[in-house]
This record gives C-alpha cells, sequence and structure tokens, in this order.
C-alpha cells in the first residue's frame, strides 16, 4: 500500500464506504506483510520512493510467486532480480502481464512506464560480455522511472570507441561503468566528464581477475576522484545509486 491508497482509504471512510476496522487493517500492515517464510517490505516506497525488490537466488518459484503476488495486492510495481527462466514462467501463469528480460534475468511488471525523473543516465560496458550487468542496471533504472541510454563495447582495447561518443557521455548526469578484465574504463571515464560514475567491476575475465577482484580493485584505486564503486556484478546496487542521485540533480 503506498500513500495514495492510504488517501483513497481515508477518504472512503469519511463517505461511510468502509469501515473503520477495516481501514485500520490495511495501515496495520505498512511496515511489512509477514507471509511466514518472508516479511515484505510495503512501506519502502513511502520510505524510498521505489517498492521492495525480489532477489530470486535461493528462492523457489512458488515463494517468488507469493511475494508478487503481495507486491502487486499491495497496488506497487514489481521488479525480480537474479530471475531464472524457470521462475519467470512460474510467475507469468499468475501474471501474464508480467515481462521477463532475459539478459538482465529481471522480471518487471509495472502500471505505469512514465519517467519520473528528468536526467539522464548513461550505462556504459566496456565488453559486450560485461552487458548481461550491464542490463540489469539498465532495467532497474528505468523500473525506478530513470530516463536511461546506453553505450556497449566500447572498452580500453579500442579507445577509439569510447572517444568517439564523448559528447553522449556529456549529456548525462551520472554515468554507471559496467567492466571486467583489469576494470580500467570506471577510471578513464571519470576522467571525461563532470558527473558521477558509478564503476559495476563483473567477474569477466580471465584467472587473474580472480572472478571480478581484480577489476573491483581497479576501479577501488581509481585516479579519477569522481568514481564510486559498488560490489562485483552489482548492476541492481549501481543503478539504485544512480537513480537517487539523477532524482537530486537538475538538468
Amino acid at each position: 500500500m503506498d500513500i495514495d491508497n492510504i488517501q483513497q482509504l481515508l477518504e472512503n471512510y469519511k463517505k461511510d464506504k468502509i469501515p473503520l476496522n477495516d481501514v485500520l487493517d490495511k495501515i496495520r500492515e505498512l511496515p511489512y506483510k509477514d507471509i511466514g517464510f518472508a516479511k515484505i517490505d510495503i512501506h519502502r516506497k513511502i520510505r524510498c520512493g521505489y517498492p521492495e525488490v525480489i532477489f530470486c537466488m535461493g528462492k523457489t518459484p512458488e515463494q517468488v510467486v507469493k511475494i508478487v503476488e503481495h507486491i502487486v495486492e499491495s497496488g506497487q510495481d514489481m521488479l525480480a532480480t537474479r530471475a531464472s527462466a524457470e521462475v519467470y514462467y512460474a510467475v507469468s501463469e499468475k501474471f501474464p502481464e508480467a515481462v521477463y528480460h532475459e539478459q538482465a534475468k529481471t522480471i518487471t511488471l509495472r502500471k505505469t512506464h512514465e519517467n519520473t525523473n528528468e536526467g539522464l543516465i548513461m550505462v556504459v560496458s566496456a565488453g559486450t560480455s560485461d552487458i548481461p550487468v550491464a542490463e540489469e542496471a539498465r532495467i532497474t533504472a528505468e523500473f525506478m522511472g530513470n530516463r536511461v541510454e546506453t553505450l556497449y563495447d566500447v572498452g580500453v582495447a579500442g579507445i577509439h570507441r569510447l572517444m568517439k561518443n564523448h559528447g553522449e557521455l556529456l549529456k548525462a548526469n551520472v554515468i554507471i561503468v559496467v567492466a571486467g578484465m583489469e576494470g580500467a574504463l570506471a577510471s578513464v571515464v571519470g576522467g571525461l566528464v563532470d558527473c558521477p560514475v558509478i564503476g559495476v567491476p563483473t567477474s569477466i575475465g580471465y584467472g587473474a581477475s580472480f572472478n571480478g577482484i581484480a577489476p573491483l580493485l581497479s576501479m577501488l584505486n581509481s585516479c579519477a576522484s569522481g568514481v564510486a564503486v559498488v560490489n562485483i556484478d552489482n548492476g541492481f546496487g549501481a543503478a539504485c545509486v544512480a537513480s537517487l542521485i539523477n532524482s537530486k540533480r537538475k538538468e
């Protein structure tokens, strides 16, 4: 339940359309909804501006469906991350309007597709192999009401590809840079723009990249001072931070 739902409940109560006890029962659910195996944070949209997101890894398809039911019942949009095709099929049987983004491994179910933040978030990937993580960031940022553009496969192995698109980078309020291998792209982009850059190291690379540890350390040691870093393969977390930044900045 969100603020609009509460206001509607109160209006209906005033007009004697629903009993007071029903209003109180709904409001009591605001902190969270306890469904036994999970406690769904129904209040999160009011606190943070977007609803609780379902992290599907470790959950059965049946558990995910039950959580989706309660999120949708509360009148909120739904985003599920790290979702397998099996989980999507289970969700789609109950909610045919749900959309599966295969590369990003995300499921979205939205009532509206309006952008609430006018500024631009740019998602940049170093290589094609980094696109699944970049797509998780893109889908998440769009879900949170942002205008998003992408610039993929512009890593430092062919730096001219990035430089040719320098003007596109300058349009962004915040840039998410997704890179594996040695993770140098975040630092390069950070040295070219005047907006915050969020580095996302990926687990893509040969043995000495240590499943993302090498690019993580490279990004943390960036000599470009405007670069912040999230965890390995965490496109979702980068998009959350980018959305918060974008909602505060003026074009």
